[in-house]
């Protein structure tokens, strides 16, 4: 497996462009592979996981095809019956949302994907599904992958959610579309797929209990994206600002949902220098982001705050290891369930870098200061575990080996690259 040795080497300075949403642009090719007429989707993140997506609807009969600058999708009359197993990669995104594409449709296909992937928990989308009427078969009675699913006549249910995910919604409200569907979450998940579905054509009605009803629609409306840059790439940027020395980045046209953009609000309360610039855009909510170096204080991460940054809280725990006092990083159980054991594994690399960290069931806490270094990190397949300790390399005396760096390619191809450009 690929290995990086970073160290630090001055300040970070510059402008970047991040890539396009990995969350935006699965579902831009996804629902679009179900409407009812072409569409095209400028900015696609170009990397393994929305690829993956891509070779799904291809699988069922769509056309995905390069046009300038931009990717066209053809939809197919009706979907059809995949030849082949459809292989999910390490896109939790692309196997959770087609399970829920899939338990519509009359016909067999199975779903697998990569090892990390086909140890990550399906049951929680599984058994809504089945509620529906879709009989799904997989390993553990269907709570891991492979998955067998046999779709079609589905009835209207209404689902209570126990925990808040934008997934298992996100594959509710596919599977609903022609009978509709209510679902109730403990606390709102992120809205790209209600945002994205509502400019399709899709009526979506939100009850005052938080019951979130959608009516049922002969069919999607094609509708042109235009992708915004992903905050959980820039997140690492922003850390890497805040915490290198005379560090001064510029990031562009990048997406601020606000059910997503938490680390923003995470890194205000660590004190850290963030301008936002925010611009006129259309469903999704886009600005220019500007970071300096600057002092930093420990904090508190839970509850709807690490809902909204979850994908964000490892590279946010680098920056409570160079951040003065404590910071609780808590009610984010849902770490250990990722590409990894997100909590273990970046408790065990900040440890080597002479930070000391409590882990916890939902959490971790970690007492700040600047490290000692150097470290080792093993990415165990991870990307965001690989990038988190490639930013904190150039802030750590000694730097930072990274093992398994190749991870990297599934969200954010570009990342060494973008990290050698930023000199002062």
């Amino acid at each position: 497996m690929n290995e990086w040795s970073l160290a630090p080497d001055g300040a970070l300075r510059g402008r970047l462009r991040v890539p396009g949403d990995k969350s935006i642009s699965h579902r831009a090719i996804l629902f679009n592979a179900l409407a009812r007429g072409p569409a095209r989707v400028r900015n696609l993140l170009a990397s393994d996981d929305p690829k993956a997506t891509m070779d799904a609807v291809r699988a069922m009969g769509a056309v995905v095809e390069p046009d300038g600058d931009a990717l066209i999708v053809r939809p197919p009359a009706r979907l059809t019956e995949p030849k082949d197993v459809i292989d999910c990669g390490n896109s939790g995104t692309t196997i959770r949302l087609l399970a829920g594409v899939c338990a519509a449709q009359p016909f067999h296909s199975v779903l697998t994907g990569d090892g990390s992937l086909r140890r990550r928990p399906m049951k929680r989308v599984v058994e809504p599904l089945r509620r529906m009427g879709a009989r799904i078969d997989g390993r553990a009675d269907g709570a891991q992958a492979p998955i067998s699913i046999r779709g079609g006549s589905l009835h209207m249910v209404q689902h209570d959610l126990p925990v808040p995910s934008a997934q298992v919604k996100s594959a509710c409200l596919l599977a609903g579309l022609q009978t509709g569907v209510a679902i109730r979450e403990p606390r709102l998940s992120r809205d790209h797929t209600e945002r994205m579905l509502a400019k399709m054509g899709v009526t979506l009605r939100r009850a005052p209990d938080g019951w979130l009803v959608a009516l049922p629609v002969e069919h999607l409306d094609p509708v042109d994206v235009d992708v915004p840059g992903d905050i959980s790439a820039a997140a690492f940027w922003l850390v890497a600002g805040a915490i290198v020395p005379g560090s001064e980045i510029y990031l562009e046209n990048v997406g601020i949902n606000p059910t997503r953009a938490g680390v923003l609000d995470a890194l205000d309360r660590m004190g850290a220098s963030v301008q936002v610039f925010k611009k006129e855009g259309g469903a999704e909510p886009v600005a220019d982001l500007l970071v300096r170096f600057g002092p930093l204080i420990g904090t508190r991460i839970d509850g709807d705050l690490a809902l909204r940054c979850i994908d964000e809280l490892p590279i946010l725990a680098v920056a409570a290891a160079f951040a003065e006092g404590e910071t609780v990083i808590a009610d984010a159980a849902e770490l250990r369930v990722k590409e990894s054991d997100r909590i273990a594994q970046m408790a065990a690399g900040l440890r080597t870098l002479g930070i000391e960290v409590e882990e916890r069931p939902d959490g971790m806490v970690i007492q700040g200061g600047r490290p000692a270094g150097p470290g080792i990190c093993d990415a165990t397949g991870d990307h965001r575990i690989a990038m988190s300790f490639a930013v904190a390399a150039r802030a750590t005396p000694g730097g930072v080996t990274i093992r398994g760096a190749d991870a990297v390619s599934s969200s954010y191809p570009g990342f060494r690259t973008d990290l050698e450009s930023l000199r002062a």
